[in-house]
Formats: C-alpha cells, sequence, structure tokens
C-alpha cells in the first residue's frame, strides 16, 4: 500500500517557540488524561474497562498524541517515525477488534478538544500572545485529522488483507463524508485513495425510502463513482453529478423515494444529507413522480428545518393572537398574511380570501389593534410573515400525511 498523507502538521509545530514546549511537557501526563476520561464518557465504543490490549492500546494512544504534539512544537527536526508506525498499527488493531471509523475519528477530535482544554490555562498563564495560542489552537485539529489519517492508513492495510476491502471501504468513506467530522479533510482524502474513488470538490446526498414490498433497489444502473450505502437504517448515496448519475433510474424506481439535495462542497454534506431526508418526510408518497429535488423546494425546506424553531418564532411574532380562539387565529391570520404579502386595500385582500370588504376592514382593525406600532416594523412584519408561512406550509404538511392510524 501507497502511504499518502502529509504532515503539515509538524510543519506548523515546528513555527512555534520552543520554549512553549518545554513549558507544556510537564502537564502532558494532565492532558493525556483528560483526553482518556472524555474519550470514555463520550464514545460507547471505548467506554469499556482499561484493561487488556484495548486499555493498553487507548492509554499508550493518548499519551504518545500529547507528547508528540508536545515534543513538535519548535522542533523541525523531530523524528517521526515511531509516531506513524505507532498510529499504522493502532489501525490495525481497531479494524482486528471489529470497530469502525466513526468511533476512531469521534475519540479523536473529542480527545483533543478535551486535551486542549487541559492545556489552554497554562497557555494562558504563560502570557503567551493570541496569535501564538490562535495558531497552537489550529494546529491541534490540523495534527489530529493527521493522525486519524495515518490510523486510517493502518486500519486499510489490515483491511486489504479481508476479502471484499474495495467495497468496504467505499462505504467507510460515505460514512465518513456524511458525518464529516471536525477537521476530517485529510482523513477522507486517505480513506478515498485506500477506495480508488477520485474526491470531487463538490456532491449531492440522496436519501432513499423503500415502500414495503418494493424490489431491491437498482443499484446496477449507477456509475462506479457513485458511493451507496443500501444497509444503513435510513440508506442514501452521494453522487456528484446527480442529474446525469440518476437519470438512469427515474423508471426503476419501482416502489422507491428518493430526495436529492443540493450539490454542495464536501464539507457541508452533513447538512446536505439532513436536508434531503426532511424533504422525504416533507412530501407526499402520491407526489409526482419518485425523485423529489431539493433545489425546487429550498423555501419551505428553510421553513421547516426545525419544527421548535418555527414554534418559538410564532410564539414571538404572533403573541398577540394567544388570547384568541383557534377559530378567531385562523381567520386573521389569513388576512394578516394576505396582507402582509400583498400589502393591498381591503377591496384586493377581500377578492384573494372570497369575503366581503367590509369583513376584510374589519380584520385589519382588529389586526391594528392586537399588533399597534409592530405593524409598521420592518423586521416584525418579516418575523409574522414568516411565521404565518411556516404554519401554513407544516398545517399543509400535516394534512399530507392523513390522520394518524389507530394501534392494531
Amino acid at each position: 500500500m501507497v502511504f499518502v498523507v502529509e504532515y503539515r502538521s509538524f510543519r506548523m509545530l515546528a513555527t512555534l517557540p520552543r520554549s512553549l514546549g518545554e513549558e507544556l511537557r510537564p502537564h502532558t501526563g494532565h492532558a493525556a488524561a483528560a483526553m482518556i476520561k472524555e474519550v470514555q464518557r463520550s464514545v460507547p465504543a471505548y467506554s469499556l474497562p482499561l484493561r487488556g490490549v484495548f486499555g493498553r492500546v487507548l492509554v499508550v494512544s493518548c499519551e504518545r498524541a500529547v507528547r508528540h504534539y508536545v515534543d513538535c512544537i519548535g522542533a523541525p527536526n523531530q523524528p517521526h517515525d515511531r509516531w506513524t508506525d505507532f498510529y499504522r498499527m493502532r489501525g490495525r488493531i481497531e479494524f482486528t477488534e471489529g470497530r469502525g471509523l466513526e468511533p476512531l475519528h469521534d475519540s479523536a477530535t473529542i480527545g483533543a478538544r478535551a486535551a486542549w482544554r487541559a492545556m489552554q490555562p497554562i497557555v494562558r498563564g504563560l502570557g503567551v500572545g493570541p496569535e501564538i495560542i490562535a495558531r497552537a489552537a489550529e494546529s491541534v485539529f490540523v495534527y489530529v485529522d493527521e493522525l486519524c489519517a495515518t490510523t486510517i492508513e493502518g486500519y486499510q492495510d489490515a483491511e486489504a488483507k479481508a476479502a471484499g476491502a474495495v467495497p468496504l471501504r467505499r462505504r467507510r468513506l460515505l460514512e465518513l463524508i456524511a458525518q464529516a467530522p471536525e477537521g476530517s479533510a485529510c482523513s477522507i482524502a486517505s480513506l478515498a485513495n485506500g477506495a480508488g474513488w477520485k474526491l470531487p470538490d463538490t456532491a449531492a446526498l440522496v436519501a432513499l425510502q423503500r415502500a414495503p414490498g418494493a424490489s431491491d433497489f437498482p443499484a446496477h444502473l449507477l456509475d462506479d463513482d457513485v458511493l451507496l450505502d443500501l444497509d444503513a437504517t435510513e440508506p442514501y448515496l452521494l453522487t456528484a453529478d446527480p442529474d446525469t448519475d440518476l437519470a438512469p433510474l427515474k423508471d426503476a424506481l419501482d416502489g422507491w423515494r428518493l430526495a436529492v439535495s443540493p450539490v454542495v462542497p464536501l464539507a457541508d454534506a452533513p447538512a446536505a444529507l439532513r436536508t434531503a431526508r426532511r424533504a422525504l418526510l416533507l412530501t407526499s408518497e402520491d407526489a409526482p413522480g419518485p425523485i423529489v429535488w431539493c433545489r425546487d423546494h429550498l423555501a419551505t425546506l428553510w421553513l421547516l428545518a426545525e419544527d421548535f424553531l418555527g414554534a418559538e418564532l410564532a410564539k414571538q411574532s404572533l403573541d398577540p393572537f394567544s388570547s384568541l380562539s383557534e377559530k378567531q387565529q385562523d381567520r386573521l391570520s389569513e388576512t394578516l398574511l394576505a396582507w402582509l404579502e400583498t400589502r393591498s386595500g381591503a377591496p384586493e385582500i377581500a377578492q384573494r380570501l372570497g369575503v366581503h370588504p367590509q369583513t376584510v376592514r374589519n380584520r385589519l382593525r382588529q389586526l391594528e389593534e392586537l399588533f399597534g406600532d409592530r405593524l409598521k416594523d420592518a423586521d416584525d412584519r418579516l418575523g409574522m410573515q414568516l411565521a404565518l408561512r411556516a404554519q401554513r406550509l407544516m398545517r399543509a404538511h400535516r394534512r399530507d400525511e392523513g390522520p394518524p392510524t389507530r394501534p392494531a
């Protein structure tokens, strides 16, 4: 296997003052202990008792990570061979013990934050300037990403000896991109190299939904560059060119529905996948065609991105309605939204709502009494309009879902 990691973090650390490393060295044990404690608390895969090979590897990994980081500060000639050999071995152990890449990345990023929190008061107490602190903080996360990439090399080395290595690597790669842990670019690039997959600058995430009794997904119609996970609880795929790659599926999705996110930089893949999955929830199963393109529904998806935010906005912007009955709220809401959208007079709004102009005049007077000067404030009007639109969209979505079914 060809190892491809380039260690930018070592060059960054070499530019920091050597005296900083000397001051921090006595505190490496404290930082490593903080790492171990936080990793065991936060990552279930590493919450086992610190015994046997598992315990030794986790403890030594944390201690060596902190110690080597400190040793590299202000030391351009610091040797790294034993460090890289150790973390490649760590990757082989992770694969052998059956852990995936997700807990590995979680443990590294969570551990790095814990170590930096432990070291930060010491750094500040040394009177180090803000520029040095900023460079040191940045170097921590570059260092951790490259440590993960080195571990992945060992992981892939062990994986290559197992059957079906390339498909498994591509699935691991898709999982990593879809969760995109902080500072994971180097790790993603390393895993892509081992999977024989060329990293695109941008891609779309596609959420898949299978109806009961549907036939198998027609994966054979997809290009080799498409990454796919049909075994996930919520299956999904990644494509750099959704219009081209999904075209062959159009007439072959018997019982499957797809929602396609906008094309985004890979760093935004997690948000894109959440958007695609949200689109599946918000569009009814009898929508025209089996493929939902999020780019055609951006305003709706944005307004309904988080239910609780819409509820909070309504509570804040439409609070004068709280004392009214539901029927009164509905009537005044539709009138207020029509006025906000058109800023027209009573006759025009009446025509739009299908009611008498005098009815509209009465409602507008009620709205003036309820909201007062807030109707003259542009920010308040925008909040009201967004809240009312979100409420209308949510009501329409609930109607599409239909009444809840009774338990059998």
